[in-house]
């Protein structure tokens, strides 16, 4: 299963939630403003360095560049994808949860 996240961690709890509830294996995207959780001076970098453990997290490099989050200030196990890996991930994807 895809998760996608698109909100800021400090506006809602939503990308800690995914984060645990989250099976294993599976993969959060994080987009729009949920890119600040990939941040290494985040509010939730230990709950994201522990989903790091068990799943892929990913952040839209295109989003992260917009707001002018450099690749050394992102936490290293996070995966930086393009749109065209975006499209790829969710076509490849047998579930889809946006977290709204």
């Amino acid at each position: 299963m895809l998760h996608l996240v698109q909100d800021s961690p400090t506006e809602n709890n939503k990308l800690v939630l995914c984060i645990e509830r989250a099976v294993p294996g599976q993969t959060i995207l994080l987009i729009e403003e949920a890119v600040y959780g990939a941040r290494c001076d985040s509010s939730v970098v230990a709950q994201v360095m522990k989903g790091i453990e068990v799943l892929t997290i990913c952040a839209l490099a295109p989003d992260l560049e917009a707001r002018g989050i450099l690749t050394e200030e992102t936490l290293p196990s996070i995966r930086r994808i393009s749109y065209e890996e975006f499209v790829d991930l969710a076509a490849n994807s047998k579930h889809i949860h946006t977290w709204l």
